[in-house]
């Protein structure tokens, strides 16, 4: 649901909620506020006690979105690293499969490259992926065909080794762009972190101080949603997953070949 937002509709929302609440909250302790004898113990109770709930809740949240962010980051390296040493083994390769297959992996880490910028489950990241897959096919059929011819060199058979690993990162990579902290657990964070700053906000009105904790209690709970959401969207907002492996990589195939071709 929030995944859909843009990065600016998702922080206008969790903005409108949080300091909504906040208002409301502020608002009802005034209206209140000559009840204050009657109130203030029990309410000093619960809201103590929500607050610590809420603050339980923010943070098994931001866990859950650290630890996806951490694990895409790792994904999209080890991808790299498979690209890069299964250019380097392609160069071993005899011709023609050796001058087609590095031309298919400088297509596929482009491809790649892409796949960093786009939304995941967007048409776009569908399109890409297809593209990926097209060209994984294409290798690989040109891996068979270099086995064929050699079938006792090492060259080909350590090739068609990374070549599978790369084709494994690629899976591995997709899964963890669309691995994101459940809807469940995000729509908790926002509601707990809404009605815990409102009855904080009740709370300080009906004893007529502390407007202005308030205020800050309701911006800090709104940032640590906004980390919250904006780890779990890689491609967006300002912390994303960065290209930097895949770029290093790119600009290693602008070089020549390290490696000339193997004998015939």
């Amino acid at each position: 649901m929030f995944f859909r937002l843009t990065s600016f509709e998702l922080g206008l929302t969790l903005f409108a909620i949080v300091f909504g609440a906040t208002l409301i909250g502020v608002a009802l302790g005034r209206r209140h506020r000559h009840q204050s004898e009657v109130i203030r113990e029990p309410f000093a109770a619960l809201q103590g006690a929500l607050l610590g709930v809420v603050g339980l809740i923010l943070a098994f949240g931001l866990a859950l979105a650290v630890g996806r962010y951490e694990s895409r980051r790792a994904a999209l390296v080890d991808e790299a690293n498979a690209i890069g040493t299964t250019y380097l083994r392609a160069q071993l390769l005899n011709e023609p499969q050796r001058e087609r297959s590095l031309a298919l992996l400088v297509k596929y880490t482009d491809a790649s490259i892409r796949l960093t910028k786009a939304i995941p489950g967007s048409a776009d990241a569908r399109e890409i992926i297809a593209v990926e897959s097209d060209l994984q096919r294409q290798l690989w059929a040109l891996a068979g065909e270099a086995v064929a011819r050699k079938p006792v060199d090492t060259a080909p058979r350590i090739y068609v080794e990374t070549l599978n690993t790369m084709i494994d990162a690629q899976e591995t990579r997709v899964a963890g762009l669309n691995n994101r902290v459940p809807d469940a657990v995000l729509i908790l964070e926002v509601v707990g972190g809404a009605v815990g700053v409102a009855l904080l906000a009740f709370y300080l009105s009906v004893l007529g101080r502390g407007l202005v904790t308030v205020l800050l209690a309701a911006g800090l709970v709104t940032m640590l949603l906004l980390v919250t959401f904006d780890l779990d969207r890689p491609t967006r907002g300002l912390i994303t997953v960065p290209a930097t492996p895949l770029l290093s990589v790119r600009a290693s195939m602008a070089l020549p070949p390290a490696a000339d071709a193997a004998q015939p």
